[in-house]
């Protein structure tokens, strides 16, 4: 267990039961000891996980408050019951609300204390939306069980001494521009700013603003969103007190000597941020959660279906997800 494990345990999502996210957790309790892992408890069907793990000992719990006691001799399950048995890489609609509630049941242990965080293995939004899903993604659910707003949150991502926060995420390259206004870049900066501090441990968090367009639109002469956009954004976040820089040319944002000179960037569109962070650990990154009143970190990958049930998906981003949320539990309890 970790030298400082959370008083509480963590909660871990089930996912899409017939990708690679019972398979995940399974494989990472049997590695409890090896990895160092704080206690959890998995919200989704027991069912699910044993035809993954048919062989480890499993205990069903109401109570989380025992799950540190079990954790070390079976791997505690707040069950929810399937419609249909699990065909690993074949999603079933009929499962789909069995998701939802493990989803709902996860946040509400987090919500009234009784978890310290929780990790989502990933879903498959198809399946979903077959059975009256109706929010944009898993984020924005997560918002709304909170009782936010879909635009509230903010989207990390971290990996080896790197941490980057896309401004706009999943739009077309050609409605970025658009999309990126001052007004959001400053409530992004802002947001990740204050998670920073206080679920990061950095007390005055250095955030790098990437520009746009190449050279930072070399005063114009490649584009005016550095100066109508995105530099307004950057006053208005010193204003505030955020260590922000001014908009820097992305191209030599990432490279090693870079990387120590802030503890996070603001990037303007998806690709600008993940590109370098899967560069540099294509298998490590975590998936952060920010603007919410809970811990909330997943795999950086999908449900992975082609790989379910053959035990060849690896472990490491899920493996980092679930230490990352312990480690954001620790340092906002100091």
């Amino acid at each position: 267990m970790l030298s400082h494990a959370p008083q509480k345990p963590l909660a871990i999502t089930m996912g899409e039961p017939a990708g690679v996210g019972p398979e995940l957790i399974t494989r990472l309790w049997r590695a409890r000891n090896e990895h160092d892992l704080p206690p959890f408890v998995c919200c989704g069907a027991v069912d699910a996980l044993k035809v993954y793990a048919p062989d480890i000992p499993y205990e069903l719990v109401t109570d989380v408050s025992s799950v540190p006691l079990v954790f070390s001799s079976a791997l505690p399950v707040f069950d929810i019951s399937l419609q249909e048995p699990v065909q690993p890489g074949t999603p079933s609609p009929s499962n789909g609300k069995a998701v939802i509630a493990a989803i709902d049941a996860a946040v509400a242990m987090v919500l009234s204390g009784k978890v310290s965080g929780i990790v989502t293995a990933p879903i498959h939004k198809a399946v979903l939306y077959n059975c009256g899903f109706d929010a944009p993604g898993h984020t924005e659910y997560l918002a709304r069980l909170c009782g936010m707003t879909d635009d509230s949150s903010v989207m990390m991502l971290a990996a080896q001494n790197l941490r980057v926060v896309p401004v706009t995420v999943h739009i077309a390259l050609k409605d970025v521009p658009r999309a990126l206004t001052a007004d959001k870049i400053v409530h992004v900066g802002m947001v990740t700013a204050h998670d920073l501090k206080n679920r990061f441990g950095i007390s005055n968090p250095r955030i790098a603003i990437a520009a746009l367009n190449p050279h930072a639109g070399e005063d114009g002469a490649m584009g005016i969103e550095e100066a109508t956009h995105i530099q307004p954004a950057v006053w208005a976040l010193r204003d505030q007190g955020i260590n922000v820089s001014k908009p820097l040319p992305a191209d030599t944002l990432f490279h090693t000597d870079a990387r120590i000179n802030y503890d996070a960037v603001l990037c303007m569109y998806h690709d600008q941020a993940l590109i370098p962070l899967k560069t540099i650990d294509f298998w490590g990154g975590v998936n952060i959660t920010l603007g919410l009143p809970i811990i909330r970190t997943s795999p950086d990958h999908g449900t992975a279906l082609p790989l379910a049930g053959k035990n060849t998906a690896r472990h490491d981003s899920m493996l980092a997800a679930i230490k990352m949320a312990a480690d954001m539990y620790e340092k906002q309890a100091r």
